[in-house]
Formats: structure tokens, sequence, C-alpha cells
């Protein structure tokens, strides 16, 4: 649906500058903006190989297994169907790492891993477990504490300081998250409410 309504107001801004008298200037944003796409895909192209290495330097370091054991109990009080010691744990911690660092793209196959993972423990495989919704709520607050891309962006269109979203990124995140795990657990206590009803 998103492709229809991008290439409806391409067709719209060109028809546009065709009835007004203004294709050159069409052609021009097009060429402009061309290239500043392209620019802005290196940059982000960088920022991601960068921060991708050093979480697979992380990983094979043992940061990453570190981390897994420090939250292990946050983790457990959170999802309280997964056995110790599952590999789910870490691939949901491994998530949560790589969105906790601004790295969006990399998060994403980490999260499909994590899910493929919680599925093996869900008894029902045509509905989500509460353990499979619990982890995409919280992926979706996506708690931050460095976020990359956003610098990047910020810094590629010139601010003077990009990082300088930084307490605001924080506050806004630890708020969404508190906000949808709070909630998830009261939409569950009202679903099981209705069930006894």
């Amino acid at each position: 649906m998103l492709n229809y309504i991008w290439v409806g107001m391409i067709i719209c801004g060109v028809l546009w500058g065709l009835i007004t008298g203004r294709m050159d200037q069409v052609t021009e944003a097009v060429i402009s903006s061309s290239e500043e796409g392209i620019k802005l895909s290196i940059v982000l192209a960088g920022v991601m190989c960068l921060w991708s290495g050093l979480m697979k330097i992380a990983q094979k370091g043992g940061l990453v297994n570190a981390i897994t054991r420090v939250s292990r109990d946050i983790f457990r009080g959170l999802f309280t169907k997964i056995p110790d010691r599952h590999p789910a744990i870490g691939a949901i911690v491994l998530s949560f790492t790589a969105n906790f660092l601004g790295l969006g793209n990399a998060a994403t196959p980490l999260g499909i891993k994590a899910m493929e993972s919680l599925q093996t423990l869900n008894d029902k495989k045509d509905t989500a477990s509460d353990d499979m919704i619990l982890f995409m709520v919280i992926n979706a607050s996506c708690l931050q504490f460095i976020p990359t891309n956003v610098i990047a962006l910020r810094d590629a269109a010139g601010s003077q300081d990009a990082a300088g979203i930084l307490p605001h990124v924080w506050i806004s995140s630890l708020i969404s998250t508190v906000a949808a795990i709070v909630l998830f657990f009261v939409f569950k206590r009202l679903e099981k409410g209705r069930k006894t009803a």
C-alpha cells in the first residue's frame, strides 16, 4: 500500500510540474535529491558497518554473554515461560542490545531469531504466545541508549550538535518501554478476567 502512495505522490509532483510549467525545477529536485540519497546511504552504511562490527566483537569477546548473565534475572521475571539456559534468552538479549545501541537494521535478524526460538516453546503454533507478544511490545517501544542511526542522519543533515538529542531519547524511550510493559500486563490481566467471567 505504501508503494502505491509513494508512486502516486511522485506522479502528482511530475504532473503538477508539467501543469505549472516548472518541469526544470522538478528535474533539478530529482537530481539533487538522488545525490543526497546516495550520500546519506553511504553515511548510514558506514555507521551500520561500524556498529555491526562492534556488536560482533562484543559477541565473540564474551561481552554479550556477560550482559546476558547480568540481565538473565530481569528477563526471567518478564518472560516467565522460558526455561533456564534456553537459547531464546540469548537471542532476546542480543536483539534488545542491538536496539539499545540504535541499530534497528541489525536488530531485525536478531529479533527474527528470537521469535523463532520463542516459537519452539509455543504450544499453539498458529497463535503468538504471551512471551512472543511481550517481546514484540518491548521491541516496538525501542529502549535506546545510543540512537546511532538518528545521530548519523542529524550529522549528515548538518546538525551542529548531532548527539544533543541523547537525554530526550533516554527519557522518551524509557517512558515508552515502561508504558509498553505495564500495558501488556494490564491487558493480560483483563483477558484473564474475561475468560474467568
